[in-house]
């Protein structure tokens, strides 16, 4: 039967999108980047969990209870229906665990943009730009209403006039592009799906780039953004942890807690920025050929979906005749 050779592929496609997307990531330019990793990466964990489902209830049908409550035949299920009841528990079984885990990633974001909120409105003054006297060099943005872009004064002893300007333009790139709502959203798919993990890392990849490049339009000068990444970079090498922050946070450096973990986009960066800028005049100009994958792969994946859900809704209504 079609149905059990199309309701695997789905769970087989985020295959392709992890292994393309620090690819993507380092050839398009950022804001397009996150854009399609951000919606491949939603497309592909909800295709896929759409296609548990339909091997778990290929098995539900086949209860006799399930047929009693339902008016259909089982013993016409259970010739029509090729899915095991292996099969179709094991789904049932991975299907709850991603939802669980999706949910408790959902919630965890969910607690992290409050906090994040609640701590921009404890801060004091009212302006966007909070200055902390801290020695340790650091530098944020806290999502909220409004929200606040946090520096502390060793950050700014370490950073003249021009690399604070391109600090601050940095950090209001990601107040004024939700740079969190993205980088939420793909570690939600990847929460249901842990083939996406690389994509989501992609994507908080391409967050900072994205806010590397606003930085560089609003200074007029991409080798004063780099010489600021790399001084930031430098300065918080032997600084001291910083303390929890919120989820939310995004920083200069990206978003984590110690100022080493995960250094490696940093040189990256910078190369980045060294280099000619990606630059795309829409809608024409676009690059076609990872716009066409990606609108190939999510299609196939979805048609897959809908076939495999079609044909269990051919079995039923045969069984029901």
């Amino acid at each position: 039967m079609v149905m059990h050779l199309l309701v695997y592929l789905p769970l087989l496609f985020p295959v392709p999108a992890a292994l393309a997307a620090r690819t993507l990531a380092d050839r398009l330019e950022p804001r397009l980047a996150t854009w399609l990793l951000t919606s491949c990466a939603l497309a592909l964990s909800a295709l896929s969990c759409a296609a548990l489902g339909v091997l778990a209830v290929a098995g539900l049908i086949r209860l006799p209870l399930t047929a009693d409550l339902g008016d259909w035949s089982a013993a016409t299920v259970r010739a029509g229906d090729p899915v095991s009841v292996i099969e179709a528990v094991g789904a049932a079984l991975v299907l709850a665990a991603a939802t669980a885990a999706g949910m408790r990633m959902l919630w965890r974001r969910m607690r992290a943009l409050a906090a994040a909120a609640f701590e921009a409105a404890c801060l004091p003054g009212h302006g966007e730009l909070v200055l902390v006297d801290d020695e340790a060099p650091d530098a944020y943005a806290l999502p909220g209403l409004p929200g606040r872009v946090v520096v502390s004064t060793g950050m700014m002893d370490a950073l003249d006039d021009a690399d604070r300007e391109a600090m601050l333009a940095h950090e209001r790139a990601h107040l004024a592009c939700h740079h969190y709502a993205f980088a939420a959203a793909a570690h939600l798919a990847a929460a249901c799906n842990p083939l996406l993990k690389p994509v989501a890392t992609a994507v908080a990849y391409t967050v900072e780039r994205w806010a590397d490049e606003r930085a560089a339009t609003a200074c007029g000068d991409r080798r004063q953004v780099a010489r600021a990444v790399g001084k930031a970079a430098l300065a918080t090498a032997h600084a001291p942890a910083r303390r929890r922050l919120p989820e939310a946070v995004f920083g200069l450096l990206g978003r984590r807690r110690n100022p080493l973990e995960g250094a490696g986009p940093i040189p990256r960066r910078v190369a980045a920025l060294l280099a000619e800028p990606i630059a795309y005049s829409p809608p024409l100009n676009y690059p076609l050929l990872p716009l066409t994958g990606a609108a190939v792969l999510v299609g196939a994946s979805a048609l897959c979906a809908f076939a495999a859900a079609h044909d269990l809704h051919l079995v039923l209504k045969l069984a029901g005749a």
